[in-house]
């Protein structure tokens, strides 16, 4: 049960995504047969590829990481802290920054990751976009042989189905329904790519995937009964 954990023992974390390039013209020849075909059922007769390169984001083979946000608890007596902290700028510096945090400070077999669908994306698209960059997988990011209750990655929204593999259930939903505020006051995931290649405001994509990574521990201190986190209790560092 995830109330035996103990808080400070888990990495929460979010991940925003871009597609590689601001433009389809921008790929070659090979990458556009290929992201035809890989998006072939997905847009069906609805959309070209063209017009669908906006969604490459969402697969590591033709998108990149353009934040991770981490957050984690610091407990001191009766009192708690959640820290966040920010990784953004060149794909390759953010894997190795996230690399460097996992193997110096959470390396131990007690010591879990946590994220929204995290076992369907964060945690994959990570270990992939490492592999893609020659970077060795840290430990806590290698499945290679682990058996399934080995795998140090929790996941809310598997945590949410009980067993239900029927449905998905956004953050955002379930933010909503125990009763935490919404961290989608600003922009969603379908606006970080106008945000990064037209904006050029990375700042504002940094403060929303900071917002979900702490909605993300918020939804886990329900799950486990606790009390949510109060402003006064969230630090960025």
């Amino acid at each position: 049960m995830i109330t035996r954990l103990h808080l400070e023992h888990v990495l929460f974390l979010d991940i925003e995504t871009v597609p590689q390039h601001a433009q389809y013209d921008e790929l070659d020849a090979t990458a556009k047969s290929l992201w035809e075909l890989k998006t072939q059922y997905q847009r069906k007769d609805d959309f070209t590829p063209e017009a669908f390169y906006d969604r490459a984001g969402i697969w590591a083979e033709f998108g990149k990481i353009i934040c991770i946000s981490a957050g984690y608890f610091v407990l001191k007596g009766d009192t708690r802290q959640f820290r966040v902290t920010s990784l953004h700028g060149e794909e390759t510096s953010i894997l190795k920054e996230f690399k460097v945090l996992l193997e110096t400070h959470f390396n131990k077999p007690q010591h879990v990751l946590c994220a929204h669908n995290g076992k369907e994306f964060d945690f994959p698209y990570i270990a992939r976009r490492m592999i893609i960059h020659g970077i060795p997988l840290p430990f806590k990011l290698d499945l290679f042989g682990k058996k399934p209750w080995e795998v140090p990655h929790l996941d809310t929204m598997e945590l949410w189905k009980f067993g239900d593999y029927k449905t998905f259930t956004s953050l955002k939903l379930m933010a909503y329904v125990l009763g935490i505020p919404s961290p989608k006051d600003d922009i969603d995931g379908s606006q970080v790519r106008d945000v990064y290649y037209n904006d050029g405001d990375i700042d504002r994509i940094i403060e929303y995937c900071e917002k979900d990574t702490v909605t993300v521990a918020q939804i886990f201190l329900r799950l486990r009964n606790e009390s949510l986190l109060r402003e006064d209790e969230i630090r960025s560092v």
